[in-house]
């Protein structure tokens, strides 16, 4: 049993083998089409001029905090709760990697993470949008 006589393999037996890798076929078009989304968003984000500075920005208008405040130490709640939005739409939207937020906040990468589920969980209960909708 070589390669060779996987080449004769049909389209249903490569379905099959597929199914076996990732589960039903409804499910792979289904990560496929979510992947193509994120993409999408990112790219429109990127035409928008969309980076660190202007989420920042955003996330500063939304809570009426001050820049510094949101990026520098503390533990108030509207501090964290804006931290964590940051920390969500930068890593989510951005693409920025999690280490280097945790270098900009001087956090752990760990401490990253759980902003950014905090920030997920947050944007959905308030519906909180990167781009408002006057965009």
């Amino acid at each position: 049993m070589g390669w060779s006589q996987g080449a004769g393999l049909s389209v249903q037996d490569r379905i099959k083998s597929d199914q076996r890798i990732l589960g039903e076929s409804e499910f792979a078009m289904n990560v496929l089409l979510e992947s193509e989304g994120q993409f999408l968003m990112k790219y429109r984000l990127k035409t928008l001029k969309y980076d660190y500075e202007k989420v920042l920005a955003r996330v500063s208008n939304l809570f009426h905090l001050e820049k510094d405040c949101i990026t520098g130490k503390g533990r108030q709640r509207d501090r964290v709760m804006a931290r964590d939005l940051l920390c969500r739409w930068s890593a989510a939207e951005l693409g920025m990697s999690m280490v280097d937020l945790a270098r900009k906040f001087d956090l752990t990468h760990a401490a990253v993470s759980c902003a950014v589920h905090r920030g997920e969980k947050m944007a959905k209960a308030m519906d909180y949008y990167l781009e408002p909708s006057d965009i």
